[in-house]
């Protein structure tokens, strides 16, 4: 017979049981068996499941016993308050559906790591064969304040509010600038097969998610929120010099980026290739960048694959920076909804739905050439396909005047600009720009400026100092026709064929070559609504342009 005090207990563990595996079986040592290894109650070991307790004792008593044998550590109903929890090998967290792991506010909790970024509240570090699953919740508890920024010196958009006369308050997570490390909710250095799913994580001080040189990661079906307004460096995954990694079925909404990709962080260790990666059926929403290929890459990201998201209450939605000389190749980014605007001044980005760009270190900085600092880094072989944008501010797709883009390639893109009367800045421009490259393809794009107009937008399309154009398919007018701006303009372009475009109704100037441009081929394009099809700088000679097939406005 089981004693009262007991009763408790042995239901949960039933239940555990019962629902984890259908079956039931206890232990001699009277532990559940879940997934066919014991379970260890962090009850059982003094936790008590009342927030204002400390249950780091417990529940590092409980993993360390899962550890022996393997096993999975579980977390009933209630609330458990804990700094740096260190996770073991061939240990399963699981947090039931109304338990909260809770990160203590006393940052001294977490001051454990002689690399200060690597603080977290659940810590693990070579290891293997890990899991933290279950309907729960983990919340960093993070809190913010406002107060006048001290330090963006050289941000364009401080700048630009500066001018405006207009404020330059921003948020600052608690304890700033005293303390400057803030804990992660999970950092995980050189472990693998790790599998994280369907968990709340909350309110992360700092990056939520930190994997390093880890391989073989599932992470799947969980949910990831820090504040939109407030929550400055709170990315929500950061994946970094690892490889074999899957994102899948989640939603994540972030001050800052949702999910960062990149190769190199000097004090965690040596700088691995961050490869092999998918993300799929995501939701994402952030006050920074949705997806960030981040500008800290010093080797190589290659081999990703980001397929069926959608990106909605978002500033950026994806970008692809270098500072520090590495390479991103090989990436397929398709079947994808943008909904984008701008976040307070503070916050990267402009609405823009797909950003490119590569510098130097030095120029990152805006500071003078530095000594041996790696030359520009390469962006090779990345295909766009598939995605409808509605979004605020101009995309720009640009190499390094020393390292243009190689082999990039946006296909099948419906692309929806408006303005924001009310913003305090619109930096938008051209639709679509493209600069520095080499064998780009753009195929069936359609570019639609959306009401109210803004007086400074231009082109639909800019294309500048590139190599072999394939411009196949593309609709969009200017957004001012009646100022005789042209709805497609090439500057220094070369080996460029310009075939099956559509000029919209109320077109003046369809497409203009200006200084530079030669070996130009337009062939089946449909140009019977334009005033003028095609505009010439005074510069070009007439043999740089071929022409055939072409339907004209009828005289």
């Amino acid at each position: 017979m089981i004693h009262p005090t007991n009763f408790k207990n042995f239901i949960t563990k039933t239940i555990i049981l019962t629902l984890a595996m259908g079956g039931t079986s206890l232990l001699a040592s009277g532990e559940a068996a879940m997934h066919g290894m014991p379970v260890y109650n962090v009850m059982d070991f003094g936790a008590t499941g009342s927030k204002s307790d400390n249950a780091l004792p417990a529940i590092q008593k409980a993993i360390d016993a899962a550890a022996v044998k393997g096993g999975t550590v579980y977390f009933p109903p209630g609330g458990y308050t804990s700094g740096t929890i260190h996770l073991r090998s061939h240990v399963n967290i699981y947090l039931e559906a109304g338990a909260t792991l809770y990160a203590s506010e006393n940052p001294s909790d977490f001051a454990e790591q002689k690399v200060k970024s690597k603080d977290a509240l659940l810590f693990g570090e070579n290891l293997e064969d890990i899991s933290i699953e279950g309907r729960g919740t983990v919340d960093g508890q993070q809190k913010y304040f406002w107060a006048p920024d001290t330090s963006e010196h050289t941000f364009n958009h401080k700048i630009l509010m500066e001018k405006l006369g207009l404020s330059t308050m921003r948020s600052y997570p608690a304890g700033f600038p005293t303390q400057q490390d803030y804990a992660h909710l999970l950092w995980l250095g050189r472990c693998t097969n790790v599998r994280i799913t369907g968990v709340s994580f909350l309110h992360s001080p700092s990056w939520t998610f930190a994997l390093f040189a880890c391989s073989r990661v599932v992470i799947d079906g969980i949910y990831i929120y820090t504040s939109l307004k407030e929550a400055v460096w709170a990315d929500g995954i950061d994946i970094v010099s690892s490889h074999d990694i899957t994102i899948a079925n989640s939603t994540i909404e972030t001050g800052d980026d949702c999910i960062a990709i990149v190769c190199g962080i000097p004090e965690w260790g040596p700088d691995y290739p961050t490869e092999n990666i998918t993300i799929t059926n995501c939701r994402f929403s952030s006050a920074s960048a949705a997806i960030k290929f981040t500008e800290g890459n010093s080797r190589l990201v290659d081999h990703v694959v980001i397929n069926n998201c959608v990106i909605f209450n978002t500033n950026r939605g994806i970008t692809l920076q270098i500072a520090t000389g590495g390479t991103v190749r090989d990436v397929i980014i398709s079947n994808i909804t943008m909904d984008l605007h701008r976040y307070d001044w503070f916050w990267a980005g402009d609405g823009n739905a797909f950003n490119f760009e590569i510098h130097r270190q030095s120029e990152w900085n805006h500071q003078p050439p530095i000594p041996g600092e790696p030359g520009p880094g390469l962006i090779k072989d990345v295909i766009f396909r598939d995605i409808i944008v509605h979004c605020q501010g101009s995309s720009h797709i640009e190499g390094h005047p020393e390292r243009w883009l190689e082999g990039v390639t946006f296909e099948n893109i419906k692309y929806f600009i408006s303005h924001d009367p009310h913003a305090p800045y619109d930096q938008a421009d051209s639709a679509l720009v493209f600069r520095r490259a080499r064998n780009l393809r753009l195929r069936n794009i359609e570019v639609y400026w959306e009401k109210p107009f803004y007086e400074n937008w231009r082109n639909a399309l800019l294309v500048e100092d590139v190599d072999g154009l394939q411009l196949s398919g593309f609709m969009g007018n200017a957004a001012w026709p009646e100022k005789n701006i042209p709805a497609v303009e090439l500057n220094r372009v070369a080996n460029a064929n310009i075939e099956s475009a559509v000029a919209p109704a109320g077109t003046n100037v369809f497409l203009k070559l200006g200084p530079g441009d030669h070996d130009i081929h337009l062939y089946g394009n449909d140009f019977h609504q334009a005033k003028t099809p095609l505009a010439l700088d005074p510069s070009m000679r007439p043999e740089s342009v071929t022409s055939f097939g072409n339907v004209m406005p009828h005289k």
